[in-house]
């Protein structure tokens, strides 16, 4: 399916032309059709060559330009008409104006009631405006609805402009602009708009911009009950968990997990400069309208505070208008939807050389530079391109900040270890936190571009890290003992004569002097191995207190480090609490 958007002055027969294309009737409301004025948008489709083409019908008079935007923010093409009787119209300038605006790059111009007179001046005049905008050079045709001439060298104008706009991106994260709302007995809240990138299947799992989560119950596709919608498309989706009051124009219906919501956004605008624009503006971006707050930063970037929260992405095009004023049309690039606090003086200066070089630079290394770490799920719900450099857990980083942090992170370990004296390494955990890191797992790969070791859960220098003079000594006192009896473990009173409470014993422990087989019981690091093969020469199979005489110690011993010989499976429990040996190593 294509959808086109009508643009154009008020009663210059726009609604005349969709009925005439597609033998429908565009105005929805009985007000409309006893004015003959467009008020609200309407929706109508035929098929032209083959192809699906939905019109999406605009009002032209001055009063609805909100509404007007509303229906072509989402549509990538449109048919612009002018009538031969009346030429060019204030309406034409600013429909223009808007289009341009949002860089409408595809169009057919039609000149109306070419039955009234000469189309060749409204012509002329229209092509020469349209060509300076982002529409460039359009097909143009002479029409006139009520005699039929031209309408089939219009349609096919239409059929070439629909074949030759890009392909939509199917896998797309979907954001659906909600144009209308309504409820149906039956079917619940239904809410429609244009399918601009994406896919919407019946059951799909979605959440409008306020948070709340709702599930698809059905889809429409121009009237047509459809399992999976595709775009482009106009559609009609029915929900399940929303009330008919709680959504509406302007509001979104998007992909979870996926969109960033933001009142707080800095964009650049052209052509007008920033420091020109009145401070309360309206900015439209799809169906929505939201009155803004301008603060300028630079000649032509500006920090917009929003009155309602938006499904934003770095990218995104808006336009900015003041109300009553038609000749304020401004087109808004959003360049930044988290932008820092400016507190300081001189920062919003700042802010602005900043944006201005973000215009002309690499968008994704700008934000990584702000930020110094994002992960690649934050990327695309920022809607920045993922980098090609390599990740550790999903995570990029700013290459800068890699450098900096690789200078800090070895006096980082030095200075905690040296309050530390019996430590010998730093937790990941806490100089992750030092270093500000957003998530753990960024640590071992920067730590060990330093040539520190990351191991059991800290960092530390290569080496073992001596032992204070005082627990060297009282160690070495356990260890000479130990090599005489090596299964008799010193006790609490004798470790507390040492002067070696916990946190000595600890340190004892990570610098591979001794070995904790159970609490209050410490050993050579080869004890469990020494073990095993005392306990190998004995009948099998052995009694607790057969190992205890074998091993030369006490129970208080032997059963810990027999427990430590099961769960190596070296020994295997019975369940008359005798133990046989199943290998002799650990």
């Amino acid at each position: 399916m294509y959808v086109i958007a009508t643009a154009g002055h008020v009663d210059h027969g726009k609604s005349t032309l969709v009925r005439a294309l597609t033998d429908m009737e565009p105005d929805r409301w009985a007000e409309e059709r006893r004015r003959g004025l467009t008020i609200g948008l309407g929706f109508a489709w035929t098929t032209i060559d083959g192809d699906r083409v939905a019109l999406v019908d605009v009002p032209g008079h001055e009063r609805f330009v909100a509404t007007m935007l509303a229906g072509v923010g989402p549509v990538s093409a449109v048919l612009f008409v002018v009538a031969a009787d009346e030429g060019w119209m204030p309406q034409s300038t600013e429909h223009l104006a808007v289009l341009d605006a949002l860089g409408v790059r595809h169009g057919v111009l039609a000149i109306t009631r070419a039955d009234l007179a000469d189309p060749g001046p409204a012509r002329a005049r229209a092509l020469e405006l349209i060509s300076r905008t982002s529409l460039g050079n359009v097909d143009s045709v002479a029409v006139s609805a009520v005699t039929g001439s031209g309408m089939a060298e219009l349609r096919a104008a239409l059929s070439t402009l629909a074949r030759s706009l890009p392909p939509p991106d199917l896998g797309a994260d979907v954001r659906l602009w909600v144009d209308r709302a309504f409820a149906i007995d039956g079917a619940g809240t239904v809410v429609t708009g244009t399918l601009a990138a994406g896919t919407i299947r019946t059951g799909d799992a979605l959440v409008l911009a306020s948070g709340r989560s709702v599930r698809v119950r059905g889809v429409q596709e121009l009237g047509e009950q459809v399992a999976t919608a595709t775009a482009v498309a106009r559609v009609a989706v029915s929900l399940r968990g929303v009330d008919r009051t709680a959504v509406g124009r302007g509001d979104s219906l998007m992909t979870p997990d996926v969109w960033l919501t933001s009142d707080l956004i800095d964009i650049a605008v052209h052509p007008a400069s920033a420091g020109d624009l009145p401070e309360r503006l309206v900015m439209h971006i799809g169906s929505a309208a939201v009155p803004i707050r301008l603060r300028p930063l630079g000649t032509a970037t500006a920090r917009a505070q929003l009155t309602v929260a938006l499904p934003l992405r770095v990218g995104d095009r808006a336009v900015l208008r003041e109300p009553g004023r038609h000749e304020l049309v401004v087109a808004a690039d959003v360049l930044d939807i988290r932008p820092p606090t400016l507190r300081r003086r001189g920062a919003a200066r700042r802010r602005g050389a900043d944006l201005d070089r973000l215009r002309s630079g690499d968008p994704t290394e700008f934000h990584l530079r702000q930020h110094g770490f994002l992960h690649e799920q934050r990327l695309r719900a920022m809607g920045l391109p993922t980098p090609d450099s390599a990740t550790v857990g999903g995570w990029h980083a700013d290459a800068d900040l890699l450098t900096e942090l690789g200078g800090r992170i070895g006096s980082e370990v030095d200075g905690w270890l040296a309050e530390r004296p019996l430590r010998q390494g730093m937790p990941v955990t806490i100089l992750s936190q030092r270093l500000e890191l957003p998530d753990p797992v960024l640590l071992p790969p920067i730590a060990r571009a330093a040539g520190l070791i990351v191991a059991s859960g800290e960092v530390r220098r290569d080496g073992t890290r001596s032992l204070p003079g005082p627990v060297a000594a009282a160690v070495a006192a356990v260890v000479a003992e130990l090599r005489d009896t090596p299964f008799a473990a010193p006790d609490a009173n004798r470790l507390r004569e040492l002067g070696l409470g916990q946190r000595e014993l600890a340190a004892a422990v990570r610098a591979g002097h001794l070995v904790k087989i159970a609490d209050g019981i410490h050993l050579l690091p080869d004890s469990i191995v020494r073990a095993a093969g005392v306990v190998a020469c004995l009948a099998q199979p052995f009694t607790i207190s057969a190992a205890r005489q074998a091993l030369n110690t006490t129970r208080r011993v032997a059963v810990p480090l027999l427990e430590q010989l099961d769960a190596r499976g070296v020994t295997e429990r019975g369940s008359d609490d005798t133990r046989t040996v199943r290998k002799t190593t650990p």
